[in-house]
């Protein structure tokens, strides 16, 4: 992606700042992120110095900022006149030498400690005693980098994001050593860049990697236990968090390597087992399967630095081969709530006759009602016609008990997430419901096997555990007990083909996919404030901008409830029984204060009430 040129405006606004001592970047290590600081430096009207001991990387470095520049002048974002000044203030050398003129250095050379420390140690007998020191690591110690050096006041960490023309987030670290006047000259760099400086300490990973590798990781995790499959993972990541990558992609993307790499600093400063890299990361990476820029990793691409995926031994055969499934003409939904109302729409739309049927006819009626509701928006907005809404709410009949579920195919639960209520339910429906209907459940976090057992027939029980809210939102995990039929789970990836929905087939444990993947994820972002590591600002604003995360963590505990995230918290850590998936005790105190979020008006921020 290419950016406006920004520099006239970005060398006016340096002089204003009182930050023009920084007019001069030397650019240490001309790889893919190295190339991308060099051009949004560049752009930005700072003289660029690009080193590399390779000639060819040097080049590259300097045909990558040319093709760039074109393409910008192409879409009428530069001038001829400003591409030219844009390449001639980026020029590149092989000796480090070159950096004796630089206003800051900053390194991007790979993730090696002798390396770096090599590197800085000869830069400290080549640059000016105020010259700035900027590693860009994301894993190593910033401290120890400093202390080694004869200037370790001006020694910080500048952690841009890949790709660095796009991405906003800069990460400025700084140790106890580093002084506030360089910590100030690289953030109004930053910033000067169009970039969005966050403030962090000097820990393996900083707010981004930090919170993002223990996901990745415990993806990989998922995957090696064959928990579920690579395709499914990040399917579910995706469709139920709207992340723009699913993880074990991602991995492949930055670079197996890389993140055993950042995994290992990581796991040796906190000695939590969730940071210690999974051992297939390792097995990876020592087979030289690194990701795309392999060609193999988790998945096989067409070439080595290709992103085309191809098929492999283990992508997954084609779903025709499942055997059929049972006919489903008629559903019954139980509960009244939000999600059943919105999951009683999507069956009705899809052309099903369904039953809503809650604790009363008068709430069954409400719950109809708010489908009306519902339907009456898409077609204000054009999504939907009048036509199809009301033939939609044609195929509702609310009622007031189960007994009305005596003949559907399917019976779907969305009552209240307690494991005693929904036996109770299943008893009923065991009951009520013909032989051979197949009874769901869409429990986010309870055992299915439990609500099963709680009927006569374990076999026709399954999780089909759809997000909320249920009409917008794709992805639906597909639960299997041990005893749940073959023709079971086929026929519920049948109906979720024919609802529009997307499957991901799950085994039956706590979390399932994506809550297992993003609740402990959630956790770590608030034990960083407990620590008094970084704002919730900061972190919401690095995993927004650095991770490519519609929302923050916090945003999104305010959003989904602290009380619902603890009760999913607690029942991940009495299944896998990890200390560091317990509970934060701030979640605690707050979820005991009463601050639950947006549905209370306050919550890790407070809300107005409307």
């Amino acid at each position: 992606m290419d950016l406006p040129s920004t520099s006239s405006q970005s060398s006016g606004q340096s002089g204003q700042s009182g930050q023009s001592t920084l007019q001069t970047v030397a650019v240490v290590g001309l790889g893919t992120m190295g190339t991308g600081i060099a051009e949004i430096l560049a752009r930005a009207g700072r003289e660029v110095i690009g080193i590399d001991i390779s000639d060819a990387a040097t080049r590259r470095a300097g045909a990558a900022l040319a093709a760039a520049t074109a393409r910008s002048v192409a879409r009428e974002r530069l001038t001829e006149a400003e591409r030219d000044g844009v390449l001639a203030r980026f020029r590149t050398f092989t000796e480090l030498t070159a950096a004796a003129e630089a206003d800051l250095v900053i390194e991007v050379v790979p993730e090696d400690y002798a390396l770096k420390q090599r590197l800085f140690r000869e830069l400290d007998a080549i640059v000016r005693p105020d010259t700035i020191l900027a590693t860009g690591t994301n894993a190593l110690s910033v401290t120890r980098m400093a202390a080694e050096s004869q200037r370790p006041e001006r020694v910080l960490g500048l952690h841009f994001f890949n790709p660095a023309p796009a991405m906003k987030l800069v990460e400025v670290v700084s140790c106890v050593l580093t002084s506030p006047s360089a910590v100030e000259a690289v953030t109004e760099l930053a910033r000067d860049l169009g970039k969005q400086p966050v403030a962090v300490g000097d820990r393996p990973g900083f707010v981004a990697d930090g919170l993002l590798f223990g996901y990745l990781n415990q993806a990989a995790a998922m995957y090696e236990s064959k928990y579920a499959s690579r395709e499914d993972i990040d399917a579910a990541m995706r469709l139920g968090c709207g992340l723009p990558m699913g993880p074990l992609a991602l991995l492949d993307l930055i670079g197996v390597d890389t993140a055993r790499t950042v995994l290992e600093a990581m796991y040796a400063s906190s000695g939590d087992r969730l940071h210690a890299p999974a051992p297939i990361l390792g097995q990876l990476a020592e087979a030289g399967l690194t990701g795309q820029k392999s060609g193999r990793g988790f998945y096989t691409y067409e070439a080595p630095g290709s992103q085309v995926v191809v098929r492999d031994l283990q992508t997954p055969l084609d779903g025709s081969l499942l055997g059929s499934g049972r006919p489903v003409s008629s559903v019954g939904v139980a509960g009244s709530g939000t999600m059943a109302s919105g999951i009683a729409q999507v069956f009705a739309q899809a052309g099903y006759a369904v039953v809503l049927a809650a604790r009363s006819e008068e709430k069954a009626v409400a719950a109809k009602a708010a489908i009306g509701k519902s339907l009456g928006r898409a077609v204000s907005k054009g999504r939907l016609t009048e036509a199809a809404a009301a033939e939609t709410m044609e195929r509702i009949t609310p009622a007031g008990s189960l007994d009305a579920f005596a003949e559907v195919d399917l019976a779907v639960e969305a009552v209240a997430e307690d494991l005693a209520v929904k036996q109770e339910l299943f008893a009923g429906l065991d009951k009520v419901c013909k032989p051979g209907a197949v009874l769901a459940t869409t429990t986010s976090s309870l055992p299915v096997i439990a609500v099963a057992r709680a009927t006569s027939r374990p076999q026709d029980v399954i999780g089909m555990h759809f997000f909320n809210p249920a009409p917008a939102m794709k992805l639906v995990e597909v639960v299997r007990t041990v005893l749940t039929a073959d023709d079971v789970h086929t026929t519920v990836r049948e109906v979720c083909a024919k609802v529009r929905k997307h499957p991901v087939d799950c085994g039956d444990r706590a979390g399932f996919i994506v809550n297992a993947l993003l609740f402990p994820y959630l956790n770590n972002a608030i034990k960083m404030v407990e620590q008094h590591y970084a704002s919730l600002d900061d972190i919401d604003a690095a995993m927004k901008l650095g991770g490519g995360y519609p929302m923050g963590p916090f945003e999104l505990l305010d959003v989904v409830g602290l009380d619902v995230s603890l009760a999913i918290e607690k029942v991940l850590h009495k299944e896998f029984r990890d200390p560091g998936l317990a509970p934060s005790p701030l979640l605690e105190h707050l979820v005991a204060a009463g601050c639950l979020g947006r549905k209370t008006g306050r919550g890790f921020r407070e809300y107005a009430r409307r």
